[in-house]
């Protein structure tokens, strides 16, 4: 009687204890995990937002660059970690929405392995051109491309990434053959549209506004159904005649599976507080962003949605039976 009385109390106490450690959370740092590089759009992002975290939280939050496998390296540790809270995972869309697809090995369950705490911004590719082109529109672009066949080409950042399939996507609504020239990231491939030696390509509208602003090359039209805060003058790919043409990216927060409720709502909460900071909103704007917050269940359901739209591409593309 004694024995069952002190597993009782015993199992009372480690209950209560979670209990508190949930409801005083985060009483040391949170790391943020990233999946790329330091020094690109989705790192520098991500410690802008951890600055405004930290002291939303009242707590540091430390980036951590786990580079590898277009963001799967740092996802696949984030479903590995204890669901406390003190490891989440900085996300681009890619990660969830297009890895899985090309590199099969990386297979995600969406309802498993992890909890969705919710988007935090939206970001838009721009399609830029080399500035001796003689186009000036997109619908330019695509009849230059169906008279000189073998004359057009576009980068991108590697079979799959998500440029390369804006490329495809634009091909498929087009009725346009174009030949995909693949860079070991973006940087190498906006030189070789500077210097000629490509026609064009999708890139991110946090790095190429300086390009574009400095006329080293021109754009034509961004990704995102509206126009892009950064580049106003430039016309959405639905504007320049691109019928149901609409990509748009994003970065979130995701953590483990089964990250207690409190946690998650106390994200949720400093999130919506930190969309609504003029500081913050005018910092995402001046990259090319738009601060567009979402809750977790809507974060999942928008992965499986363009999860689903990708492997339409994909497969109509025949990318994998390229490879």
């Amino acid at each position: 009687m004694k024995l069952k009385t002190l597993t009782l109390f015993t199992a009372c106490m480690l209950a209560t204890g979670t209990v508190y450690a949930q409801e005083n959370w985060p009483s040391q740092p949170v790391k943020l995990v990233v999946g790329y590089a330091p020094g690109g759009p989705v790192d520098t992002t991500a410690r802008a937002f951890a600055k405004y975290l930290s002291a939303e939280l009242n707590q540091a939050v430390v980036v951590e660059n786990r580079a590898g496998a277009s963001g799967m390296i740092a996802a696949e540790s984030t479903s590995r970690a204890s669901a406390d809270g003190y490891t989440l995972n900085f996300v681009a869309s890619p990660t969830l929405t297009i890895t899985p697809l090309i590199q099969r090995a990386h297979a995600i369950d969406y309802d498993k392995d992890f909890s969705y705490i919710g988007t935090l911004v939206n970001y838009t590719n721009v399609l830029v051109i080399n500035k001796d082109t003689p186009v000036n529109n997109i619908q330019e672009l695509v009849d230059y491309a169906k008279k000189n066949p073998n004359s057009v080409a576009f980068g991108s950042a590697g079979v799959g990434a998500s440029n390369h399939l804006s490329a495809e996507l634009l091909k498929q609504k087009t009725g346009t053959e174009m030949l995909h020239v693949p860079y070991r990231g973006n940087s190498p491939a906006m030189m070789d549209v500077i210097g000629g030696k490509i026609t064009f390509m999708f890139d991110i509208t946090s790095t190429a506004i300086p390009f574009i602003e400095s006329e080293q090359v021109r754009a034509l039209a961004v990704t995102s159904r509206e126009r892009n805060s950064g580049l106003p003058n430039v016309p959405s790919m639905i504007e320049a005649g691109v019928d149901d043409y609409e990509v748009t990216g994003w970065y979130a927060l995701i953590g483990p599976a089964k990250l207690p409720e409190t946690v998650i709502t106390r994200l949720q909460d400093a999130m919506g507080k930190i969309s609504k900071d003029e500081a913050f909103i005018q910092h995402m704007d001046q990259g090319g962003y738009t601060v567009a917050l979402s809750d977790g269940e809507q974060l999942k359901n928008r992965a499986k949605s363009e999860y689903a739209m990708w492997d339409e591409v994909i497969t109509q593309a025949k990318i994998l039976e390229n490879q």
